[in-house]
This record gives structure tokens, C-alpha cells and sequence, in this order.
């Protein structure tokens, strides 16, 4: 029972349902048990395909290997680490393995084929994507002078573009609390008034549309005499220095941006007001102009290496406007990148089997661009890139796999050493 508990749900977990239960015991009580009874986990049948994958006992420190049968999806064992010859020590104890899917790490790759050398090794697909986006995004890198040409060249005919065309008016600002409050006092009032106006034109008295809306006398004659209820808006003031606003305007493109000077300016011309208010106009221009600046420079900036790895990778005719101009322009200033990508596009395609074209024929192309390294890569593997194509199986079911194993291990509040959570995961598989 001891064992059943630790096996499941591990020390802590274990001893808080065993106390549910009425059962006597503690958490170091449950893990001796589990270890007792850890070399009796019932030993699984060979796989005919085998998934393989590392995982993270912590990370960037130490890792190890999980194994997986893809056609049950089940945890088959645990290795301790990702080295070549313990996945190869491993397979010799257990032949019958037909197939091995796994990641491009080459220690998994030379490790199956010192193990089980007759079985057929397939490369997860996902790796193989993820890999030529890796190699995309390098070569972006290495094209910054280009990239940011193309950035500026886009940017000062969208600059231009907005200069030929009038700007679209601005959106109108939700109103706030006050000003819906407003809103609705006056339709209150302004119902009122229509009552009020419909009662008269029937002959109604004011004394008695007053005693019926429950309002004055006066406020009543006063409503129908303006012909519309009060809105108690005060209009808008205007202010001493909007006559010569053209003059500061035309000043200031001109280079004249000291608020003293502007102010003796005005004066001149007949501007009747103290310093401070030409000076608040100076501070607020100012402060449009550092924002319009501001905008123009982010415009310009150039997108990161990754994003034009994407632009690059994605068909033109699903970009936007101004991410197509940039690809286009990208690819105009630098011909080696465009013959690159190109062929990418090519192997991407081939790698999500979106066409027939033989992988061979991509990767012959490839040679002469400058993604020859990468394609050289997949070359020496060519075999298990071609199976990837050919088989269905991929290293997708150990990911979630490794989820599980490291739920389990996080379970452990740092007392799952590597037996004790093989034995877990092998009897919870």
C-alpha cells in the first residue's frame, strides 16, 4: 500500500491522502518504500519504434533521455544522460527496435547507430523547420547594412506618402465620466422641455405643465420661451494670443524657438499679454515637435534580425504593404540573400510536404547559395531527413512526454534523485 502511495503520488502528495485514509505514515516513509520496491517495476517489450528525446534535470546543467514506444505512447525508460554510447548501450540490451525517431543532436544519431544499426532513423520534421529558420535568420544578421537601407528607403516613401496625402482625422476621444453624466443630465432636461412644449401646444396652462413635471412656474416659461431646455455650456473663450498664433507658427519654422523672443515679437506686432503665455505656447509646440521626431526615428528603426528572418520565409503576397516594399527592397540590394531565401522557400516546402520536388534536387541548389552549410548539414543526414518525408513518425509524443516526467520531478520538492523518479515515471507509464 506504502509503495502503491509513493509510486502515484510521491512523498508529500502521498503521506497528506494517506492521512485522508486513515493510514499512519510520513512522506520519508512512502520514498523508502517506493525505493524498495523501485528495481520490481514491471519491465515493458521492446518498441519497434522508438521515440528519443532529452530532457532537463536542470537545465543547462544536466540532462537526460527519454524513451518513448510511439505506437503506445508510452515512457519505455529513462536514461541519466544524452551521451552516444549510453542511448547505444541500451539499444544492444533491448534489439528488436525498428525504427528510431529523433531530434538532429548527433549524439542520439551516432548512439543509434552503434546500437541498432539496421533500424531506420528518422529526423523530427519540426527540428528540421525550426533549423532552416535558424539559418534564415544568420544570414539576416549578416545582411544589417542592407537591412537598414531598405528600413530608411521604406520609411522616407511612407514619410513622403503621408506628406502628398492628407492625414485622416484623428478618432474622436470616448467621453469620461463627467461628460456622459453631462450628456445624460441634458437629455433628461431636454424630454422634459419636449413634454412640457407638447402640453402647451394642447392648450395645457403653465401652472398646470409646471404642477405636472414638478418644476417652477419661471423654469417652465423660461424653457418655452427659449424654444429649448438649458444647457448651461459655457462656450469656449478665446484667448489674447490666437490672433497671432500665424505669426509664432511662421517664427518657429523658421528657427526661432526661444519663447522670450517670441513674445517680444508679438509684443511688437500688437500682442497685448504677459511672457508666461507665449511661453506655454513655446513649451507645448515644443513638445509636439519632440513627439512627431520621436515617431519619425521609430519609423526608421530597422525590424530585428528574427522578424526579417519571418518577412523573408513568408509568401510576399501575405505581407502588408510596407513590409512587402521593405522585402522587395531587401532583396534588390542584396542578391546572395535573395538566392538564399529562395531556396529556403524551396525547402520549407519540401520539409512541410507541400509539393513533390525531390529533396536531393533543394539540396543541390542550396550548395551554391549561402545556405550551403546548412544544406551540407543535412546531407550527412540525408537518409533520416528523407525517412522524416517518407514515415509518419516524429518525436512530438516524447515532448509531452518529457512534460509529464518533469511534472513529476518538480512533484519531488527536490528529493527525485534519478532512481527514485524512473521508478515513478516507468510505473505510472
Amino acid at each position: 500500500m506504502h509503495g502503491c502511495l509513493g509510486m502515484a503520488l510521491g512523498g508529500e502528495a502521498g503521506a497528506r491522502l494517506a492521512a485522508r485514509l486513515a493510514i499512519s505514515t510520513s512522506p520519508d516513509t512512502l520514498l523508502r518504500a517506493v525505493n524498495a520496491s523501485g528495481s520490481s517495476v514491471p519491465a515493458v517489450p521492446t518498441p519497434r519504434v522508438l521515440g528519443v528525446d532529452d530532457w532537463a534535470w536542470r537545465r543547462g546543467h544536466r540532462y537526460g533521455t527519454a524513451l518513448v514506444d510511439l505506437e503506445r505512447n508510452t515512457v519505455v525508460d529513462l536514461l541519466p544522460d544524452r551521451q552516444a554510447e549510453t542511448l547505444a548501450t541500451w539499444l544492444r540490451e533491448h534489439p528488436g527496435v525498428e525504427v528510431i525517431a529523433r531530434d538532429r543532436a548527433g549524439a542520439y544519431a551516432d548512439g543509434a547507430r552503434q546500437g541498432a544499426p539496421e533500424a531506420v532513423q528518422v529526423t523530427d520534421r519540426w527540428h528540421l523547420l525550426r533549423n532552416l529558420g535558424d539559418a534564415v535568420h544568420a544570414l539576416a544578421d549578416r545582411h544589417g547594412s542592407a537591412i537598414r537601407r531598405a528600413a530608411q528607403a521604406v520609411a522616407q516613401e511612407r514619410a513622403a506618402t503621408a506628406a502628398a496625402e492628407p492625414a485622416p482625422p484623428a478618432a474622436p476621444r470616448p467621453p469620461n465620466a463627467a461628460v456622459r453624466a453631462s450628456e445624460a443630465s441634458l437629455s433628461r432636461r431636454q424630454a422634459r422641455y419636449e413634454e412640457a412644449a407638447r402640453l402647451h401646444g394642447q392648450g395645457v396652462s403653465i401652472r398646470r405643465i409646471a404642477a405636472l413635471l414638478g418644476a417652477e412656474r419661471k423654469t417652465v416659461r423660461g424653457w418655452l420661451r427659449h424654444g429649448a431646455a438649458p444647457s448651461w455650456r459655457k462656450p469656449k473663450r478665446g484667448s489674447a494670443l490666437d490672433p497671432f498664433v500665424p505669426l509664432l507658427e511662421r517664427r518657429w519654422a523658421e528657427g526661432c524657438h526661444n519663447a522670450a523672443r517670441l513674445w517680444r515679437e508679438a509684443a511688437a506686432a500688437g500682442y497685448p499679454g504677459r511672457p508666461g503665455t507665449v511661453r506655454a505656447w513655446a513649451t507645448k509646440r515644443r513638445g509636439e515637435q519632440s513627439a512627431l521626431e520621436a515617431g519619425q526615428a521609430l519609423s526608421v528603426a530597422p525590424p530585428s534580425g528574427r522578424r526579417v528572418g519571418r518577412l523573408l520565409m513568408t509568401d510576399t503576397d501575405k505581407l502588408a504593404d510596407g513590409e512587402r516594399r521593405f522585402v522587395v527592397r531587401l532583396l534588390a540590394d542584396a542578391p546572395k540573400l535573395a538566392g538564399a531565401v529562395a531556396v529556403a522557400k524551396r525547402l520549407h516546402r519540401v520539409l512541410r510536404k507541400e509539393g513533390d520536388e525531390p529533396l536531393q534536387d533543394v539540396l543541390a541548389a542550396a550548395a551554391d547559395t549561402l545556405l550551403a552549410g546548412f544544406a551540407a548539414s543535412l546531407g550527412r543526414d540525408r537518409d533520416a531527413v528523407q525517412a522524416a518525408l517518407d514515415l509518419p513518425w516524429t518525436t512530438s509524443p516524447v515532448e509531452g512526454q518529457v512534460n509529464r516526467i518533469k511534472t513529476i520531478k518538480r512533484s519531488m520538492y527536490g528529493r527525485a534523485g534519478f532512481q527514485l523518479l524512473r521508478a515513478r515515471v516507468l510505473h505510472t507509464a
